[in-house]
């Protein structure tokens, strides 16, 4: 059988077999099948791939995630006398009738931060409080635990810069430009220009910024 395209909507496109808990999205957004989104806040056009498993976590617009992203992996209580998670969900063991409220509140703000325009590859995974800047790439299976610096490249385990999508000048002048702000009628208008070499995309419009 061949797939129909499908055109995105202001109303999400979300695929088979995803749990969605907690989860806003700005609009034009998609979600892969079998991803797991807890937390999550979406900003237009951001996107995942197949089998990702989001926790605790700002996207921002127009962020590219490929399939078995891992962002926010909680973790465990390393300090008390057991790993297990017993003594934080005691209810499932009949120890206790409540869970631990204040242990699931802790890991609800430690926020995930990505960037707009970000491409965070196959099998990725970010650790929570960790900020992407925007236009990064983050390599297929990093593990990323440290920030990234807007429009740099890291890669490996744990991830570390390679280099930077452009020079200094133009990516400060992207970052000024903000096409990401843009009206979605204005991003059509102008889309052929973002097919245009960077210097020309930048020479043509940071006159425009304030």
């Amino acid at each position: 059988m061949i797939n129909k395209q499908i055109i995105l909507r202001q109303e999400p496109t979300i695929h088979e077999n995803s749990s969605l808990n907690n989860v806003k999205f700005e609009g034009y957004n998609e979600i892969g099948i079998f991803n797991s989104l807890e937390n999550v806040n979406f900003g237009r056009f951001s996107y995942t791939g197949q089998f990702c498993f989001i926790q605790n976590a700002e996207i921002g617009r127009f962020v590219n995630i490929a399939a078995c992203v891992r962002i926010g992996p909680t973790d465990h209580p390393i300090n008390r006398p057991t790993l297990h998670h017993f003594t934080y969900r005691p209810s499932m063991y009949g120890f206790s009738d409540e869970n631990e409220k204040e242990f699931f509140k802790k890991r609800e703000m430690r926020i995930s931060s990505i960037g707009h325009d970000t491409w965070i590859g196959h099998g990725a995974i970010i650790m929570p409080e960790v900020k992407i800047g925007n236009g990064a790439i983050i390599g297929s299976a990093a593990v990323v635990t440290k920030d990234v610096e807007p429009y740099s490249i890291v890669v490996g385990n744990p991830a570390r810069k390679i280099k930077y999508r452009f020079n200094k000048d133009t990516i400060e002048k992207l970052q000024k430009i903000r096409w990401w702000n843009w009206d979605n009628e204005i991003i059509k208008e102008r889309f052929e220009d973002f097919k245009m070499p960077i210097e020309e995309f930048i020479e043509k419009y940071f006159q425009e910024v304030d």
